[in-house]
């Protein structure tokens, strides 16, 4: 498995547990639970968005990567 294939598999497992914080966010009543959800949504949201950068770079770098 190539680092860009490695990357790509960490970006689409955090943003299947991004969707699980929305869901935890609309369906939970505690306040406090869901200000921790809220926070970790910015969190994974600042990841996503740092992978999505680094995989452009690789694709530059390698582009028989891009697409895959």
């Amino acid at each position: 498995m190539t680092v860009a294939s490695k990357v790509k598999q960490t970006l689409a497992s955090l943003k299947g547990t991004q969707s699980t914080l929305q869901f935890y966010v609309i369906q939970t009543q505690d306040k406090n639970a869901k200000s921790v959800y809220e926070e970790s949504l910015v969190i994974t949201g600042e990841a996503i968005k740092d992978l999505e950068e680094r995989i452009k770079v690789l694709e530059f770098e390698e582009p028989q990567y891009k697409g895959y």
